[in-house]
């Protein structure tokens, strides 16, 4: 397990047992427009298959932020999932949050990284993130969200493989 503390009273670590999942549900599921809707059993299993990384006030262990990083361990990591409490924002604990998770990374070895945001460049940027270059990323994304619930609508279409 991995553990940081900060001075002013905040704890990160990357003990599953940590999380308020319940918590972290509700944010994802309620507050974050990549997540809008997301059921609180994809939010478990998705947590139970990465590396998770809480943020926690020391004094009474109440969970303020998430990240988790999906991640061979060795090569590639992908950083989602992160959110700051909206009543904890302003206190620089995003920024804390994704150097502590960088330098995570860098002590396994992995040497990239890759994060998507829309809102949040700046607080990337001061990290040493910096944009993906067009020309050599790609991607297939079979997901079809609906934009207001963010859920993938009822009856989608499976991939079907034909030998």
């Amino acid at each position: 397990m991995f553990s940081l503390t900060r001075d002013d009273g905040y704890l990160l670590s990357t003990d599953p047992a940590r999380l308020d999942l319940d918590r972290v549900h509700q944010w994802l599921s309620t507050d974050a427009y990549w997540a809008l809707g997301r059921s609180r059993e994809s939010v478990a299993r998705a947590f139970a298959g990465s590396i998770p990384y809480g943020v926690h006030r020391v004094p009474d262990g109440g969970q303020v932020a998430v990240a988790r990083v999906v991640t061979d361990g060795v090569t590639f990591g992908w950083l989602c999932d992160v959110y700051v409490a909206r009543e904890e924002r302003g206190r620089g604990l995003g920024a804390w949050l994704a150097t502590a998770v960088r330098d995570h990374l860098a002590s396994l070895g992995v040497r990239r990284i890759l994060l998507a945001t829309l809102d949040a460049h700046g607080v990337y940027a001061r990290v040493g993130f910096t944009p993906v270059t067009p020309e050599r990323w790609m991607e297939l994304d079979r997901r079809s969200v609906n934009p207001v619930t963010g859920k993938d609508p009822i009856g989608s279409p499976g991939l079907t493989v034909e030998a």
